[in-house]
Formats: structure tokens, sequence, C-alpha cells
């Protein structure tokens, strides 16, 4: 059973780990590591890379076109063909492995976050040890700047500070402490814990190892990671799903040729012809290219709007997205602490701006202020800039701040009201203070008065802190300029305000000061008890991002749920979400879910719009639990505790300033903004690039179907072959492929924000796609089978000719159906027949690489063509023309004819 070492002291945790304070001896850590092992995190053995390559023919596809190659080479003994499909099917399938070997390094980043070394007491030495060498009940040591070497419970803590966003997505770093807590606490309320991989931020102390490798919380964590298997995108199971219908077309296919064959009396090797003519007719060997540069390019407009695309199917999925969880730190909140309201006795003063940089106004009851011609608000922003151990930073056009967030929300405040940190220290230098710590949860500075002359000795003592704390110190608050005693009834008066403060999700600090006569050579907390003067209240927040409100309401246009998911407090989480204008729900903690069932939560999430207090598990859960119900999910997140849930996620989304790199290698896409804006625009992307694969598989398929029709109907005839497979290769390989890319590319038609989310059962193909398909296909069988068949009959042709002009004009219905593709409603001429100019070029390449073939002697003989002449070019292109017409006259009849299932 678990021990849960935060409701222990830490003399009973040393007790129970068989430890004590000087530490262990070197042959007890020996035994412990034999018994624990070392402090690391293990990974399971990957998959060779060359197991990844053959993986990539697993494919009912591939499988067809295999055995189509051996027929040709075996038995029809026509190697060239052979060799044209043997180089299609390893095209597609290093396509395939390089795509999946840029992965899988999420475990590498884990390690990464581990430290060397580590300082461990050791029969009472301090001494530099691997931390792959620590064991539970090590006692180490613990100084600013220092990454956990392991978990472990505090023995000793001076102002120590931890910063444990990479676990909790805590955006302030927790106070630590050394007393036992009562009953159960989530990781991010262990303050008496410290966690692997966390930084110190400030102070010191001493801990005892109480886990360590895969028994720490990162340890889970990676567990959790390596048993979470990425879902396949929507476009994976899209283009599987319809490889198995092709597969079977073609295999239903065959089966009916072997019939005709035997009714008409066919010879065997024309009966494997038909095969193969067969299976290269009806596979569209260009679609994997064609995704792939689709989804490639569609990678690179993402990029210039700051998402990074790491698996290229992501690109589509986006937009297929139906809920968006979201951190709330730094995604959907600036992760800039700021000042929002001072309340002076009696008066409220509101801050605008946001985040560190410096600009921002000063509202009273709604009317602008002057802050230096108000004194008692010229104090509580002098107390902020003084009683304050941040600076902030200029960097350009941008502000960093070094320090504590909270510090820097009240620094940046004074410097909104025009005062200047470093000026005001040489007014003012620090003589003495009294440090934050989490025990007195309160900071003094001793100054020089600054109504007096240094000389004359008298100072003044500012104070910073917990507005409890603070307040039990103060006998005296500043109204008006004028000190009062602090009556009971004013006590109250500040109290409720602290409240009202704190319901609005405001961390609230209280200001102070003292002045003493002569200065005291040091600072105590005797000196201060009873002796202080209120002068103020400030609250501050991590506040919503203004474009993320923007991107919220985009989502609810869109169709698209968000829900956040946060290890901050629920009240912070409620106040943010009401800000950003999420939809009204329910808010959860993760204690409370973890009383409820998976019954219970799947019926509830659909009402619960935040999440708060939440660990990784929980995470994992709330994913899982929305995909159960059917929803695309996309995940942001930043830290080590979101990696499980990237994974999971159908879209993981980490952050690119602030993500660790766990967070980043367990994503599929990473955000270079850290901006919940970016996902929206990754959304209206992804929408669009689905809407052009959509357009490139009709092209694609219609050229199929096409060609299976033609020879359909010339082996019912009992005629040959109009096209043969070489040359079917070409249309769909070159032809097609010029044509399909540019469709890629197709430029958006309408705000596809404002449309509903696809449902997750709707398919690249659809039933009035299919309808569309037979429809364009008709007119191309049938004009190249009377083509074929009017030349052939002709002796003064001959098979050759004729089956050139039945080539060219099944190419040519290529380029006019190019045009088709573009829209299943509007006609070209509304979409403008410029409107897609690398179409255009495209249609104008494939027409010269036609040219070239028809009269290019090398390719004369490698495609079985003959010369034709102007009157042949004619009527090939008013036949071919015809499909054109007749879809530009069915969108000016019916437009919405074919939208069945889409």
């Amino acid at each position: 059973m678990a021990i849960n070492w935060h409701n222990l002291t830490s003399e009973e945790v040393i007790s129970k780990l068989n430890s004590s304070r000087s530490g262990l001896s070197e042959e007890e850590v020996k035994n412990r590591l034999h018994q624990h092992g070392p402090n690391e995190l293990t990974e399971k053995g990957k998959r060779p890379a060359i197991m990844v390559f053959l993986r990539q023919f697993a494919s009912p596809l591939i499988y067809i076109l295999l055995a189509a190659a051996l027929i040709e080479f075996f038995v029809i003994r026509k190697p060239i063909d052979a060799s044209v499909i043997l180089a299609v099917v390893f095209i597609d399938a290093v396509i395939g492995f390089v795509q999946e070997s840029r992965a899988e390094r999420a475990m590498e980043a884990l390690k990464r976050l581990t430290v060397p070394q580590a300082k461990v007491l050791r029969r009472g030495s301090v001494i530099q040890s691997p931390t792959s060498h620590l064991v539970p009940g090590d006692i180490v040591v613990l100084e600013a700047g220092d990454k956990i070497p392991a978990d472990a419970r505090l023995v000793e803590a001076a102002s120590l500070s931890v910063d444990e966003a990479i676990l909790t997505g805590e955006s302030v770093p927790v106070e630590k402490f050394t007393g036992a807590m009562e009953g159960e606490a989530a990781v991010a309320d262990m303050g008496n814990m410290a966690h692997m991989g966390c930084a110190v931020v400030k102070g010191r102390g001493v801990a005892v190892v109480t886990a360590t490798g895969m028994n720490t919380e990162i340890g889970k964590i990676s567990a959790l990671m390596q048993e979470v298997k990425p879902p396949p995108t929507p476009l994976q199971r899209n283009i599987a799903k319809l490889g198995r219908y092709i597969g079977i077309v073609v295999l239903a296919i065959i089966v009916v040729l072997i019939v005709i064959g035997v009714a008409k009396e066919y010879t065997f090797e024309e009966m494997f012809t038909f095969a193969v003519a067969a299976a290269v007719s009806a596979i569209p060997e260009g679609l994997p290219v064609m995704v792939t540069v689709a989804l490639a390019l569609g990678m690179r407009r993402m990029a210039r709007r700051h998402a990074l695309i790491r698996k290229l199917p992501a690109v589509e999925t986006m937009g297929a997205v139906t809920v968006i969880c979201s951190d709330k730190t730094g995604t959907l909140t600036e992760s800039e602490m700021t000042s929002r309201q001072i309340y002076l006795p009696g008066r409220t003063i509101e801050i605008t701006g946001a985040g560190y940089r410096p600009e921002g106004e000063f509202l009273e009851n709604g009317q602008s202020l002057d802050p230096t011609k108000d004194k008692n608000l010229l104090l509580a922003l002098r107390i902020s800039a003084l009683c304050n151990d941040s600076t902030l930073k200029a960097d350009g056009d941008k502000y960093q701040l070094l320090g504590d967030p909270t510090e820097g929300a009240l620094l940046v405040a004074a410097v909104k009201a025009g005062l200047d940190q470093k000026t005001l220290q040489k007014e003012q230098p620090r003589l003495a203070e009294l440090p934050f710590l989490s025990e007195k949860r309160y900071m003094a500075t001793l100054h020089p008065d600054y109504h007096q002359d240094a000389k004359d000795g008298k100072a003044v003592v500012h104070v910073k802190g917990a507005v409890d704390r603070v307040l039990a110190m103060c006998s005296k608050v500043l109204e008006n300029g004028i000190p009062r005693e602090m009556t009971p009834e004013r006590m109250a008066d500040i109290e409720n305000k602290n409240l009202e403060m704190a319901s609005r999700a405001l961390r609230v600090m209280a200001l102070a000061y003292s002045e003493s006569s002569p200065a005291p050579e040091q600072l105590s907390h005797e000196h201060l008890d009873g002796s202080l003067t209120l002068v103020g209240l400030v609250g501050m927040i991590d506040p919503p991002r203004q474009e993320a409100k923007r991107a919220v309401a985009d989502c609810k246009r869109a169709g698209i749920r968000v829900v956040m998911i946060t290890g901050d407090q629920k009240a912070t989480a409620v106040a943010i979400a009401q800000e950003l204008g999420l939809s009204a729900g329910k808010a959860l903690t993760g204690l409370e879910l973890d009383k409820i069932s998976d019954e219970t939560l799947s019926v509830e999430i659909e009402t619960i719009s935040v999440f708060a207090r939440v660990e990784p598990l929980h995470k994992l859960r709330i994913v899982n639990t929305l995909k159960s119900k059917g929803y695309t999910v996309a995940m942001t997140g930043d830290g080590v505790n979101d990696g499980p849930a990237l994974r999971s996620a159908d879209i993981g989304i980490a952050m690119g300033i602030k993500g660790t790199d766990v967070a980043r290698e367990a994503s599929d896409i990473i955000l270079t903004d850290d901006n919940f804006a970016s996902i929206v625009s990754a959304v209206e992307e992804g929408r669009v690039i689905f809407g052009n694969i959509r357009r490139s598989v009709f092209y694609l398929l219609s050229t199929n179907v096409g060609e299976l029709l033609t020879w359909t109907l010339a082996i019912l005839a009992g005629i040959p072959l109009p096209i043969v497979a070489v040359q079917i290769l070409w249309i769909n390989l070159v032809t097609d492929g010029i044509c399909a890319i540019p469709l890629g590319l197709e430029p958006k038609h309408s705000n596809v924000l404002e449309e509903p989310p696809r449902r997750a059962k709707a398919g690249i193909v659809y039933r009035g796609m299919l309808a569309r398909i037979a429809f364009v296909a008709l007119f191309m069988a049938i004009g190249t089978f009377i083509i074929f068949r009017l030349r052939w009959e002709l002796p003064v042709f001959g098979e050759d000719a004729a089956r050139t002009m039945a080539f060219s004009v099944l190419v040519a219905f290529q380029w006019f159906n190019a045009l088709n593709a573009r829209s299943d409603q509007q006609s070209i001429l509304k979409l403008g027949f410029f409107g897609n100019r690398l179409l255009l070029g495209g249609i104008g390449l494939a027409i010269l690489l036609q040219v070239m073939v028809i009269y290019a002697p090398p390719f004369q003989r490698l495609f079985g063509t003959v010369p034709l002449n102007v009157n042949d070019w004619i009527v090939i292109v008013l036949v071919a023309g015809s499909v054109l017409v007749a879809e530009e006259v069915r969108k000016l009849v019916a437009p919405r004819l074919f939208d069945r299932g889409k």
C-alpha cells in the first residue's frame, strides 16, 4: 500500500525509511540500489527501422500492386511495366517510412529533465553523487538553481520556493514548508514534498528521498506515456477505409473478368492482362503522393500562422476537431501576473493593461486618474516597487521579468505610474530586510524615510504579504493620507473587500508601512507586530489573452467546444472561463473527479466546461472519455504532466515558448507563440485542407472509374483494350498527379469557421461524391470507348493509332475534369477561371507532357503511341470538353445534387 508521505512528520518519514538526519552509509546505499534499481527512467525497446519500413507494405492496395508487378514480369513478360509498378510501391513505402521514423523522442526528453549530479548527505558529510545512485532514504540538499533529483519529503525549508509548472501547470512558484499535512492532496497541493525534475527558484532546503526512478511522479508519467498509443488520425482511418474498399472492388472485378474470360474463351495471357489492367486502373497510385504534398504545403501555411506541424496527418485532423481541451496558463492567459485592482480604504482603483508591458491607466469610477498626484496611491506603488526582489528588463519591444511573478505584477503597476525602480532604490536604499518565509507569509524591507534626510536617522519599513497575516500586525489604517486607528469596523470592511476581490479569482496582497526613529540595525517580527499602518490591498491575476477571447468566440461559431483543464485553483479557473466567454457549465476538481465513475463522467462531461486542480491521469481520463463519446479531441499542454494526454488525444498541441521538451516531443503540433488563437487558425487551415483533399480524391477516383468503365466496355464488346497498363500508370501518376496537387492548394471559397465541424463518420468519400464520380466517369468511358472503336474499326488507322487516340482523349478528359473538381457546387465562372493559377499551370504542363509522349520517339516506343494530326486534336478536345459542359449545366440546374452524406 502506498504511503502518503505528506501526512507524516519529517521525523516519521526518516524513521519509516530507516534513515537518519546524517544520511545513509555507502554500504546501505549499495544494498538499496540493488533493491530499488538506479534512479533512472526506463524505456521500452524500440522497433527496428527495417520493421518500420516493411510495415509500410502492409496494405491491401500494395498487395494488389505487387501481385500485378509479378504477373507483368513473370507471366506477361513486360519488365518495363513491372518496374514502373514496383517503383510506385517503393516511393509510397519510403514516404510512409520517413513520416513514421520522425518521431518517438519523448523518453529522451524526459531523461534530459533528470539531473546528472546531486548534493547528498552521507554519514554527515555533503558529497556530490550521480543522481542515478540516489536511493529512498538518502538526504539531499537543495539550493536555488537546482533541479530536484528525486521525489522527496522536505525536512528543512528556508524561504524555499519551487517551480512545479512542468508537473502541475501552476504559473506561480510554490512556497514550501516542512510540517505534516492532513488528508489526501493533489501533487499541486503537497507543499511539503519536492518532485523530480522541478526547479528550485529560491531559498534552500533539505529533503529525504521517498521515491526514485519510475516510482517518482515523473516516472509514473513516463510509464503512462509508453502505454498510451497515439490513435490513428481521421485521415489515416479514411485512407485505410478507402484502400479496403478499392481492394474489394479490384478483387470483385477480377472475378467478373474471369467469368467473362471463360465465357468468351479468352486465352490465359489475355485474362492476366485484363487482371493487371484492372488492378492498375482501380488503384489511384498518385493518392499517397498527392496527400503527402497537400499536407506538406498545408504545413507550411500553418507554420506562417504560428503552428508547427510535427506529424503530417495532423494538418488535416485539425479540421475535424470538435473539442479543444486547453490548458489555462499561458495558452488562454498571458502567463504573466498582472495587477488589476488597488483598494485604498474607501476607494477602489482599477488598473488597465495586461502582462509585463508597463502600459495602462489608473481608473477611479471609470475616470482616468493621475497616480503621481495621489499621495495614498503613490505610497502603495512605492511600497510595491521597493519591497520587491524582482526586476523588469526591456528587450526591444518585449519585457522580461527576472524574479517572482507576484512581485512582477506589483512592480509593473508601479512602473505604469511612472515610478522607476532604480531611482527609488537610490532615493531609499535597502538597509535591512525580512525575506518572505512560508511560515511568516510576508516580506519587509527597511529604508531611509523619504520624507526626511537620511542623516536624521528616521526610517520606514515597507511590508507586503498575505492579507490576514499583515492585517494581524496592523494597528492603524491610512485613510485620505491620515493614519486612523484600526477599529473592528474598519477591519471588517477590509476583510470583506479581501473576500470580494478573492471571489473574482484575484490573488490579493496587503501593503503596509511603519515609521521608525532611530532606524533599527536589524528587522524582526517583534519590531513590526502591532506597529504597522495598512495602506491598501492589491488584487492581481494572470489575465486572459484578448485574442483568446476572440478565438473562443470563433470556436463557438465553428461548432467547437472549448474545455479548460488546469492545475490552478477552481475559483481562478472559473473566473477566467467566464471572462473568456466559455460555455456556461459545471466546474470539477481533480479530487471530485476521482470520486465519480467512468459511467457518470461519460454523462456529466457534456456539461462540464472547467476541470481544475487536475493531475496527469485525470487529463488522460478526460481525453479518453471525450473520445469515447465520438468527439475528435485536441489537447494543449506545456508540462511533463501533459505528455500522456497529448499522446492520447487525436491532436496533441504543445507550447513552443514555455513548453517542456517532453510536451513538444509528445505532440503533433507546436504553437510557436503559445497562443490559443493560433489553434483556431490551425482548425481553419485543417478544414480548408480536408476540402482540398476531397477535391483531389474526387479527381483521382473519377479517372480510375473512367478507366475501369472504358476497358470493361471494351471487354464486353470483344475488342482489344483501348488503353494498356503502362498508359494507365502515366495517366494515374503523371497527368493526374500534376493536376491533383494544385487542387490540394485550392484557395478557400468561404469562411469555413462559419460551418459546423464534419461528423466523425464522414469520410473523404461520401455517397454524393460516389454518384458524382459515376456521372463524370460515364462521360469519360463512353467518349474514350467510342473514339477507340471508331478508329479501330477503320483499317486505315490500325490498333496503335486507335489506342493513341483513346489514350489522348482520356488524358484530355482529365484536363477538363480538373476544372470541374475545384467545386462541387459553384461554376468555374463564379469561382474565377484564374482563381487557382497553379492548377492552370499544372494543366498546361500536363498538355506539354502528353504532346511529348505522342511525338518523342523514345516515349513512343515506351507507351506504344503514334503521331496525331491537327484534326485528331480537334476531335479530342471537343469530346473531352463535354465533361466540363455537362458539369457546368448540372451546377447551374442542381448545385446540391451530389451533397448527400457530405
